[in-house]
């Protein structure tokens, strides 16, 4: 019955890389069976986790490389969290200058400065350029269409 301990600690392993998607778990629970094959062709514990360890020292050095060169070059990754927000249209609801200021950026209102030191009053479309920890950086939002008379990002009242 000791296999069974190997194959729950790779199937815990295989559900975490569910949940980080960093190629690292799935490793460590491709380890964890050749561990649970040691045991079922009778080896002592000690070798058990040796042919474990190796395992997945093996897996990381060697397919976790090729997999993630490959899962790349099937084209860009998404952007996401803070990072999916550059380039996104926001509206200023406290005045925003070089330090500080708030802008409303995806149904969220964050702590905003400007890219070039300028102020923005409240109300101001902007475009996020950068976001640096919980700050957005912002820039004037470039020019509306010609008969448009909202802001970009704004909705229309």
């Amino acid at each position: 019955m000791g296999w069974l301990w190997w194959v729950g600690g790779a199937l815990t392993l295989g559900i975490l890389e569910m949940i980080s998607l960093d190629l690292v778990l799935i490793m460590f629970a491709g380890g964890a069976l050749a561990g649970g094959l040691a045991y079922a062709l009778g080896a002592p514990v000690a070798v058990q986790i040796l042919v474990a360890a190796a395992t997945s020292v093996i897996l990381l050095a060697t397919l976790r490389p090729w997999l993630l060169r490959h899962l790349r070059g099937r084209g860009p990754l998404p952007e996401t969290n803070a990072a999916a927000l550059v380039g996104r249209d926001a509206v200023v609801v406290s005045m925003v200058d070089g330090t500080a200021g708030r802008v409303k950026l995806a149904g969220e209102v964050w702590s905003a400065r400007t890219a070039d030191g300028g102020s923005l009053p409240p109300g101001s479309a902007v475009t996020v350029t950068k976001i640096d920890g919980a700050t957005a950086v912002v820039s004037p939002a470039t020019a509306t269409a010609p008969g448009d008379t909202t802001a970009p990002g704004v909705a229309p009242a």
